[in-house]
């Protein structure tokens, strides 16, 4: 029940590399990292998910509460380099459809 959070700014783009999981345990240290980029106006905001092992739907609550702010203020959310077996979730969910999703990798589960 670790989560690591990694943040680098570029210009005007944020990227957020993170690794571990994210459950009820993690997903109040992930939205106290994500929020305030989030309110930002004019901003790319880059989740890089490579690392990530799991996701529960506490954690899928992060990035709907992401997604609200970044539209909000005239930003862009996209999540990269999910695994497959985290793609179905966002899949199964219909969140795929309204967050840009890039990168995902094939054949893990």
């Amino acid at each position: 029940m670790n989560l690591s959070i990694r943040s680098e700014q570029v210009d005007r783009t944020y990227h957020i590399h993170l690794a571990g999981e994210i459950d009820a345990y993690t997903a109040p240290q992930l939205r106290e990292s994500l929020l305030p980029l989030a309110e930002k106006e004019d901003y790319e905001i880059n989740i890089h998910l490579d690392d990530v092992e799991y996701i529960d739907s506490t954690g899928l609550g992060v990035f709907v509460g992401v997604l609200k702010a970044t539209d909000a203020n005239g930003s862009h959310l996209t999540l990269l380099g999910m695994s497959s077996r985290i793609k179905r979730l966002f899949t199964i969910t219909g969140l795929d459809e309204v967050i840009t999703i890039k990168g995902a990798k094939e054949g893990q589960n």
